[in-house]
């Protein structure tokens, strides 16, 4: 039986450091240049450093993501990059671009290549070919089914590694490939600046009453492209059989809030599994229930139980469900005493949880 990695988000370091205390195994970042995500802080030379260093002392993997789909101008001065990568000490390169593949074995050989989801790997010869081309990796698309990622297991080589995503956002488009925001807004969706215009609110106009809108309903709503977020977490065996060799946070642009509470969910949910395997497995109810706590769209499998139809699609809101919030983070104990940052306000009589890495949740009340 596979032992799955828990690969977790990290936009910066504060972020990291939280992946690492709640239990990934390896974590995932982005540099200041080939990523896709430019919301994040993401990591200069210095911060990606320290960011491998600390990783490393703890038992950690870090795969940095070069992963946009380049054109011609993001190759200059691309040696530079996979120097700071070299210098860094990285243990993967998540690519996208077959340029940029290219590149990485000439100038990194020593440096894995895990291939992004981006490329859209759904079969596999496809994964065979990168294989033969070098990938260790393949992150495979999020449009294929469980029965689909058995079937690609059982027919690339033993050595080869299967990444999925199985918690988080999902794009509309195809593996991430998506032009809407390059044309309504210009920023390059394929270049790490979504502007996420899937998750607008549409309206219909007829072409001669210009400035009278008319909602588009679907039936119940009007965010016609909206996607549910996907989540896994009840169903880690499935995961496990179909060879799933790393399970997948997405979220670099999340808080570290959000990474230590879904890193420390998925953590207690695949032990339990590993130490009492079975087929009926469900992870306690603490740890479903840290799902609800998180900011969310609402949940779904994607595509994991083949089609999802309309129930992985939002209609009536765009926004988030945001029902807890952090409080305050732990700075010190000493004395007897907890000392803390402040994050958000808190009353007298309000309930308040303490969440601890490897843990169920603490709750207290807040008193005077």
């Amino acid at each position: 039986m596979i032992t799955p990695e828990l690969l977790a988000p990290a936009g910066d370091l504060e972020r990291l450091e939280a992946a690492v205390r709640y239990g990934a195994d390896a974590v995932y970042l982005g540099s200041t240049r080939l990523g896709m995500r430019s919301a994040p802080q993401n990591f200069d030379i210095e911060a990606l450093t320290k960011a491998v260093q600390f990783c490393h002392e703890n038992g950690k993997k870090v795969y940095l993501t070069a992963n946009i789909l380049a054109h011609n101008r993001d190759l200059r001065d691309i040696e530079e990059f996979f120097q700071t990568a070299k210098d860094a000490g990285v243990d993967a390169l998540i690519i996208s671009d077959l340029g940029i593949f290219s590149l990485a074995k000439k100038y990194t050989p020593e440096i894995e290549i895990h291939v992004s989801t981006q490329m859209g790997v759904t079969n596999h010869e496809a994964a065979n070919a990168l294989y033969r081309m070098g990938a260790k990796r393949v992150v495979l698309a999020r449009e294929l089914s469980l029965e689909e990622i058995a079937e690609i297991r059982a027919k690339i080589p033993s050595d080869m590694e299967i990444e999925c995503f199985i918690h988080g956002a999902m794009c509309v488009s195809f593996s991430g490939r998506c032009l809407l925001s390059n044309y309504l807004t210009g920023r390059d969706s394929n270049h790490g600046d979504c502007a996420q215009p899937c998750r607008w609110q549409y309206a219909l106009m007829e072409q001669t009453r210009p400035g009278q809108y008319f909602p588009i309903y679907e039936d119940n709503g009007t965010y016609i492209m909206n996607s549910n977020d996907m989540c896994m977490i009840e169903h880690i065996p499935e995961l496990v059989k179909a060879g799933i060799t790393s399970f997948k946070i997405e979220g670099r642009a999340k808080s570290a809030y959000y990474t230590a509470v879904v890193t420390n969910a998925y953590r207690a949910a695949i032990d339990g599994y590993l130490a009492f395997p079975s087929d009926t497995y469900k992870p306690e109810a603490w740890i479903t229930d840290e799902m609800v706590k998180m900011s969310n769209r609402g949940y779904c499998t994607g595509f994991f139980f083949n089609d999802p139809k309309e129930d992985a699609h939002i209609f009536v809101d765009g926004g988030y469900k945001r029902d807890w919030c952090v409080a305050a983070i732990v700075d010190k104990c000493e004395n007897g005493r907890i000392y803390l940052s402040q994050r958000n306000r808190f009353f007298e009589g309000d309930e308040i949880e303490i969440l601890s890495p490897g843990q169920a949740p603490i709750r207290v009340c807040a008193t005077g």
